[in-house]
């Protein structure tokens, strides 16, 4: 579990927290197997012994102090008993993880000792699509297979204007088909369980594994002449589609749903999407994106981020009651309304992928790295302070616990998934200035489950009967951070980490662009830059008026006293050409935008940072590296002198040699030189698969690379103007923060 805090030294109280300009808050990546500073937890068992607090609940920790009978709460100074079984507990410090390390991870006893559950996968195919979507689906879902863990169960399913259910347990693969009614209201005329049998749908992998590729090799696209016939005339004389999804999943779900709890403790529904859905319930009315709005005068940014019905989100509650978790696969280069679609993957626990053709597209390798990394489900997070300040706002994929303050729920979440607080103060006093009080304390608590594969098992357990046999454990983990106060602004800012503040920046733009639209969310991006210089240079004296009138050259925009924020202006810049939120106009696809929406709302703060703020290194040959950091510009790429660049922009890998570049370089770099095993190294660490390309200057067109040489753009977008794109941001941040100190 990581937890990175915007500053590393606390403002001291609400007025330096104001002053300096800045966020407070933290990111938390609470299934990360390390925490911050690479460090693994101190693992242990009976976490329902941990001690309490009897005040505010926090769980006793290393930073606690202990006597024989009693101990002292870091957060509130609560002074607590300590039980029989705790006295005994203690007497043997060097056994306990939560005496030796701040991060532990202990085993909670398991509540359903008698279930044997086994991970369930079922894979929705769009069948209202091309050969070209399903060639790609077979191969993503063949990649799946070699995936998933053996004793996993897995069904296929497919829809169009009706729904088909596989039976591949037998000789041959047998479908069987339900109709799917075209009205709007409409759900299926027959329970899926009386069509075919649940456990007879669901296959064991491992001695099913030919016959599941056999009968994904059956499948063909429905012919526009069946979709019309079935489908007949629609709403206002327009011809409907067949694309029946959202009946589809409603059935599928209550289907899996009378075995949640006894077969499976998860299900995973992946849903391939080749388009909107345009028929029976949960349709989609795709003309909100097409000319009307341009005739209408409305802010196309602000009408397509909204959803348009909340049949999905309702559905995703129905998903969850269900115990399914949906991942949504849509591979595009129509408007399918993701902005409606996406709540019923985020809002079950699941991803959502997009893809916007199916020649480059990585879904096979996505699909084999999602199904290959660990994930916990049923998840709470948890996070408790001292008393002097508490949780805001909370920001990312889980949902907030209707009883219970700061108690987030998350039905499925990976190594990666990571979510943000926003901290304010409880009253105006602050913290203690003097040390005497204890500092700023962060108590994280992740309680999860996880299903534990056999072999793991049998070296814990010695009996036979456990071969074979899946096992739930129940974990709990805490993470508790001491921070230190900041005695003054210029602590605050010496203690800046830029990629978490652009974190917690990303989930406000994020909100502020669904509620008010882009333009909203650019200028709240840019006012936030004017108001933080502006107390820069207050707080450093920069900028004196003399007779009422300031000297702009004193204005200092590069925050040269602060060597930490010197990277922020360039952050902001990117943002704002980043497609999350770059006009309409300048042709970003609305799906695109909530594809971004979703992805970067997720992200750990690093990742996030190469995807807005692209990483450029160059090197002298394909062995060795020329120059660790480039700005993205064009005038860098040229004074480096360097033949070869390679730029990381987290969704897109880019290999380029200059035009200038010796000839007798190798091209493309060798699979055995440094490069190649730097850009190895990336894409084995990275939650999805990144692009990659390579490119010739001056022989092959090269505005992939070019593209991402932000630096000489112009902000809005306007093209490229005669003062370059960054230095004329810089100096229309100056003119406002003039206006601003006025």
């Amino acid at each position: 579990m990581a937890v990175r805090a915007t500053v590393s030294r606390f403002p001291i109280d609400s007025d330096a927290q104001e002053n300096s300009g800045l966020p407070w808050g933290v990111t938390v990546t609470p299934f990360a197997t390390k925490d911050e500073e690479d460090r693994p937890p101190a693992y242990g068992t009976d976490g329902d012994l941990l001690p309490r607090c009897e005040n505010c609940w926090a769980y006793f920790n290393i930073y606690c102090s202990l006597d024989q009978w009693s101990w002292t709460c870091c957060l509130c100074s609560q002074l607590n008993g300590l039980t029989t079984k705790s006295i005994a507990r203690y007497s043997l410090p060097e056994s306990c993880p939560e005496l030796k390390s701040s991060f532990v991870d202990l085993e909670l006893p398991a509540e359903d000792e008698g279930l044997q559950p086994q991970p369930v996968y079922v894979a929705a195919i769009d069948l209202s699509s091309s050969e070209e979507f399903l060639e790609l689906t077979k191969s993503a879902l063949l990649a799946a297979l070699e995936a998933l863990a053996p004793g996993s169960l897995f069904g296929i399913a497919t829809f169009s204007h009706k729904l088909g259910l596989y039976d591949v347990q037998g000789p041959i693969p047998v479908v069987k088909n339900v109709f799917i009614p075209p009205d709007t209201e409409g759900t299926l005329a027959v329970e899926l369980e009386d069509v075919m049998p649940l456990l007879q749908f669901l296959a064991p992998v491992e001695t099913c594994k030919d016959r599941i590729a056999s009968a994904l090799e059956t499948l063909r696209p429905t012919t526009s002449w069946e979709r019309t016939t079935a489908a007949g005339q629609g709403m206002d004389g327009v011809l409907m589609g067949g694309r029946g999804f959202g009946v589809a999943m409603e059935a599928l779900f209550n289907y899996l749903g009378s075995e949640y709890g006894s077969t499976f403790a998860l299900a995973r529904v992946f849903a391939f999407l080749s388009g909107p859905p345009d028929y029976g319930a949960g349709t989609l009315d795709t003309r909100r994106y097409g000319e009307q709005y341009a005739s209408k005068g409305e802010d196309a940014d602000r009408a397509l981020l909204p959803e348009q019905t909340p049949f999905y989100k309702d559905l995703a509650a129905v998903a969850v009651q269900a115990g399914v978790c949906v991942d949504i696969f849509a591979v595009t280069n129509e408007y399918t309304d993701l902005a409606s679609l996406k709540f019923l993957s985020i809002e079950s626990g699941g991803s959502l992928f997009f893809y916007s053709s199916t020649d480059d597209s990585t879904l096979p390798q996505d699909m084999y790295r999602m199904l290959s990394r660990p994930y916990a489900f049923n998840c709470i997070l948890r996070m408790r302070t001292s008393t002097e300040f508490k949780p805001g706002h909370s920001y990312g994929h889980f949902f907030p616990d209707p009883q219970y303050e700061n108690v987030q729920h998350i039905i499925c979440c990976d190594s990666y998934a990571t979510y943000a607080y926003d901290f304010e103060f409880v009253g105006v006093d602050g913290f203690s200035r003097h040390g005497s009080e204890p500092p700023p304390i962060v108590q994280t608590v992740f309680q999860y489950t996880v299903v534990v594969p056999p072999e793991e098992l049998e070296n814990s357990v010695s009996r036979t009967s456990s071969r074979g046999k899946y096992s739930l454990k129940r974990r709990l983990r805490i993470r508790t951070v001491q921070f230190a106060t900041a005695q003054n602004i210029n602590e605050i800012y010496d203690s800046v980490v830029p990629e978490v503040v652009l974190s917690l920046l990303v989930h406000k733009v994020i909100l502020a662009s669904l509620e008010q639209g882009v333009r909203e969310g650019r200028l709240l991006l840019h006012d936030w830059l004017v108001i933080l210089t502006a107390q820069y240079n207050n707080a450093y004296k920069l900028a004196q008026y003399k007779n009422g009138s300031s000297i702009t050259s004193q204005i200092d925009v590069a925050f040269s006293q602060c060597p930490e924020m010197q990277h922020l202006p360039r952050l902001v810049f990117a943002l704002l050409r980043n497609p999350l939120l770059r006009f309409h106009e300048e042709g970003v696809h609305p799906d695109y935008r909530i594809y971004l929406q979703c992805l970067f709302s997720a992200l750990e703060p690093s990742s996030l940072h190469r995807a807005v703020y692209p990483m450029l290194t160059s090197y002298s040959t394909p062995d060795k590296q020329a120059y660790p950091r480039h700005s993205l510009s064009r005038a860098a790429l040229i004074t480096s002198g360097s033949p070869i660049f390679f730029l990381d922009a987290f969704t897109t890998l880019v290999v380029f040699y200059s035009s200038t570049a010796d000839p007798t370089l190798p091209y493309p770099p060798p699979h055995d030189c440094l490069l190649r095993s730097t850009i190895n190294k990336l894409k084995q660490e990275r939650c999805i698969t990144p692009k990659l390309i390579f490119i010739r200057g001056g022989q092959e067109d090269a505005s992939a690379f070019e593209n991402f040489l932000i630096e000489e753009q112009d902000v809005d977008g306007s093209g490229l103007t005669s003062v370059t794109g960054f230095v004329s941001f810089l100096e229309d941040i100056t003119q406002s923060v003039l206006e601003f100190m006025k």
